[in-house]
């Protein structure tokens, strides 16, 4: 599903027009990004919870050289699933 299906769907489901949903889920997305940017952590309880982790610096090869580089630390951000959703797509 891509991310007009998506607001389709939620439109059909929801009631609202397709332009209206489509704001809705721009702020979202939005507001998610800022979050994450500032470090902030979003639990959407029965859903999930955004976050940002620390990666630690490590060592990793080149695959065309086979040389040995430095990864350098970084953050990235990670969805976690509820158990609720787990459970959903579990059965």
């Amino acid at each position: 599903m891509n991310k007009s299906e998506f607001i389709r769907a939620i439109s059909d489901k929801a009631g609202y027009t397709v332009k209206d949903t489509e704001v809705i889920v721009n702020a979202t997305l939005e507001v998610i990004k800022d979050a994450l940017k500032e470090d902030d952590k979003i639990a959407l309880v029965g859903f999930g919870t955004f976050e940002v982790k620390e990666v630690a610096a490590k060592q990793g090869v080149n695959p065309a050289t086979g040389e040995k580089i430095e990864i350098a630390a970084c953050k990235k951000p990670v969805l976690k699933f509820s158990s609720a959703v787990k459970d959903l797509i579990n059965g």
